[in-house]
């Protein structure tokens, strides 16, 4: 299995307009210059009186109409990035994210973005006031990722968030796994979290933007899926959900959250990869589920708004399990 090609040129394109890649931050002297947490103890008894509270960010009764109301999901003028989102799950999150009303470039290996794409992109403009855009990147690539990173934080002065979806499957017992099929998982599905996660991290403390990253794993970092033998995969994922807490560790006291996320079997391509190879499978997944179902994309959309949004303002380092029930028997 072979996932090679050309890397991207020195410039990006972005919006339809050029933009002359930045430079890489050389040190990291400015990201971790902090560690003191602003947060003053004695502040807690008098969070009543502060304008952060919350009873004073209710709106008004007689502005309760639609769109006053849950001001917390508001993402207008916010600008995000999801690796991953040139269809599927990725491209589901990111819908969620321009209505709204962010500014979302889906960033992915695929030359050309899941048709999806093109009808998401129209509404964003036409219905919801956000935009979304599309850039092809190898998340494996690091100088790539952060070179687009930059571009982005640089045309808008900020980076509100990331979602890093991108991730590969490869279903081969252990003793045949072969060093090429494992270096692929391994590079995409951990690597290439880890670099889209410090490119984001970069340049919430280059613009010094508060953020939330949610990386996207699977309850596979939990459990063995019966009817799917992915040794690599699964392990790929259990790190990915250890990444997130240390991650969150390291950037709470600066404003950053990172959350991972598990879902349990969702109906994607890469879903469909496995059926093709063992038919059985569906039926052994929706049997061991709860619902008795498998998942559609569409089903986090809510949960990519809520982690991304100022609606989980006090949730870092968690991991959310949402698999129908499957780990829960």
């Amino acid at each position: 299995m072979s996932f090679t090609r050309a890397l991207a040129p020195a410039r990006i394109r972005l919006a339809s307009a050029t933009i002359a890649t930045p430079r890489i931050l050389s040190s990291s002297s400015r990201l971790y210059s902090s560690s003191r947490s602003s947060f003053n103890p004695h502040d807690i008894h008098n969070v009543s009186h502060s304008p952060e509270h919350i009873q004073t960010k209710l709106p008004e009764t007689k502005l309760l109409k639609n769109h006053h109301r849950f001001s917390e999901f508001d993402l207008e003028d916010r600008v995000y990035a999801i690796t991953g989102g040139g269809g599927g799950l990725g491209l589901s999150m990111a819908e969620a994210l321009i209505e709204a009303g962010a500014k979302v470039y889906c960033l992915d290996r695929l030359e050309t973005p899941h048709p999806d794409f093109m009808v998401a992109k129209e509404k964003a403009e036409k219905e919801y006031g956000g935009s979304l855009e599309y850039i092809r990147i190898d998340v494996r690539n690091v100088t790539e990722v952060n070179n687009v990173f930059s571009a982005i934080a640089e045309q808008h002065e900020r980076l509100d968030g990331l979602i890093a979806a991108a991730g590969i499957n490869h279903l081969q017992s252990a003793l045949e796994h072969t060093q090429q099929a494992l270096d692929d998982v391994m590079t995409i599905n951990f690597n290439g979290v880890f670099n889209a996660a410090t490119a984001a991290a970069r340049q919430m403390f280059n613009y010094q933007q508060k953020g939330s990253i949610l990386l996207v794993a699977s309850m596979s970092g939990l459990i063995a899926n019966k009817g799917m033998t992915s040794p690599v995969y699964n392990s790929s994922k259990a790190a990915v959900i250890q990444l997130a807490r240390s991650l969150a560790m390291e950037w709470g006291r600066h404003g950053i959250r990172v959350n991972s996320l598990c879902p349990g079997h969702i109906i994607t391509p890469m879903v469909d990869k496995v059926f093709q190879q063992n038919p059985a499978a569906r039926a052994t997944w929706e049997a061991e589920n709860m619902l008795g179902r498998l998942a559609l994309p569409e089903e986090f959309r809510g949960t990519a708004l809520f982690c991304l949004s100022d609606a989980s303002s006090f949730m870092t380092g968690s991991t959310l399990l949402i698999d129908g029930g499957h780990t829960a028997w």
